[in-house]
């Protein structure tokens, strides 16, 4: 396949960023995306050029890193992460856009690299559970029902990619929050904190510049994991039970 790339090339943070245009050639449908863009940096370092700077560390899907916005749609056109979208998802000849995330609390670093600690000061706020130290507890010892237990793991199947971010037309962290406190609040570890975590997280969040949700679903269908849009409506749920309760004291 022959494609032309338009790529987002920015120097670092206070450098003005603009869209350069190369062009690949011999690529197989068989490579992932990330594959492509490391044929283009070897072209480009061959030719004496600064190769293009993209985030990425597994290549499985699993832990996140991966971050482009590719024709206007965050990971692209497939519901995957990036390192797991094959070029066979495009054409002979297509122009390919490739910019990083957009948002206003995911600043530019370089190139397509952005700065996600956001995501890591609103688990920092309030994604951990108070737990004694020793020996592992017997895994029987505390019965969680399925329902919950499905609830939790299908919430804890976020990872952290921030996807849900750039496919918000507000720039909103809701369905990133909301399941990293869905997956503990429902369980019984995670029952001591379970109203400050909710007020914590989300005070966290809007202290960090995100946009406020508006449920337009962008979100959720953008997730590669699934994560679901009433992720949100019961975070949400959560938060006014957490407010009430704080209220009262």
């Amino acid at each position: 396949m022959k494609l032309t790339l338009r790529v987002w090339r920015q120097k670092n943070a206070g450098a003005e960023g603009a869209m350069s245009t190369y062009e690949v050639d011999d690529i197989s449908p068989d490579m992932s995306f990330l594959e492509m863009l490391d044929v283009l940096n070897e072209q480009l370092i061959l030719s004496g050029e600064e190769p293009v700077a993209f985030d990425h560390d597994c290549r499985e899907g699993i832990c996140g890193a991966c971050s482009l916005v590719i024709n206007g749609d965050a990971h692209g056109p497939e519901r995957t992460t990036t390192c797991q979208l094959h070029m066979r998802s495009f054409k002979d000849g297509d122009t390919i856009d490739i910019e990083p995330w957009r948002a206003s609390a995911f600043p530019v670093i370089k190139d397509l690299v952005v700065d996600r600690s956001a995501f890591d000061r609103i688990i920092q706020a309030g994604g951990y559970i108070t737990a004694p130290t020793g020996a592992a507890p017997e895994a029987h010892a505390t019965p969680v029902p399925k329902a919950d237990a499905d609830f939790a793991f299908e919430h804890a199947e976020c990872i952290g990619c921030g996807a849900c971010v750039a496919a918000c037309p507000n720039g909103a962290a809701m369905l990133f929050t909301s399941a990293k406190v869905n997956h503990l609040n429902v369980l019984p570890q995670g029952a001591p904190e379970r109203e400050t975590r909710v007020l914590d997280m989300v005070a966290q969040m809007d202290a960090e510049g995100f946009g406020g949700c508006t449920l337009t679903g962008e979100c959720a269908t953008a997730c590669p994991k699934g994560i679901p849009l009433m992720s949100i409506t019961s975070m949400n749920k959560e938060w006014l039970r957490a407010t009430r309760k704080a209220g009262k004291r």
